[in-house]
């Protein structure tokens, strides 16, 4: 823990002396990136670097709700015409209808939805039509 600035003495000297001291000891050595550019120094100031860094490194990403779930019900169609099977699919279909049919009863926050349930007899049809099955 560093120890409390003594009275009387300028910050500017006691700040030197700490990190005078912590090289000594070896502290910044082997630092991560030591030697190395600093990243993104040539792109625009972005006040949200930091967290954009963070969700990057963590392989995270933020949609509203309304758009996360317009993105999920466009997996789940292609998730459906791919399936092995017609029930898998109707399956699929069927689960992001429910939710699709939650988010229009208790609106989500973000853009509007504009998303209706899939017509889950077009969609099996579709499904047939691309595996040969009539």
């Amino acid at each position: 823990m560093t120890e409390r600035k003594p009275p009387g003495l300028p910050v500017e000297t006691w700040v030197d002396r700490q990190i005078r001291e912590a090289e000594e000891r070896g502290e910044f050595r082997d630092l991560p990136g030591a030697g190395k550019p600093l990243p993104a120094l040539d792109q625009p100031y972005d006040d949200l670097w930091w967290v954009r860094g963070k969700m990057a490194e963590e392989q995270l990403s933020y949609l509203p709700p309304s758009l996360a779930l317009r993105k999920e019900a466009e997996d789940a169609l292609a998730a459906a015409l791919a399936a092995r099977g017609e029930r898998e699919a109707e399956r699929i279909i069927e689960d992001v209808n429910e939710k699709i049919r939650a988010a229009i009863r208790h609106p989500l926050e973000g853009p509007p939805l504009n998303l209706a349930p899939f017509d889950t007899a077009h969609v099996l049809r579709e499904w047939r039509a691309r595996h040969g099955r009539a």
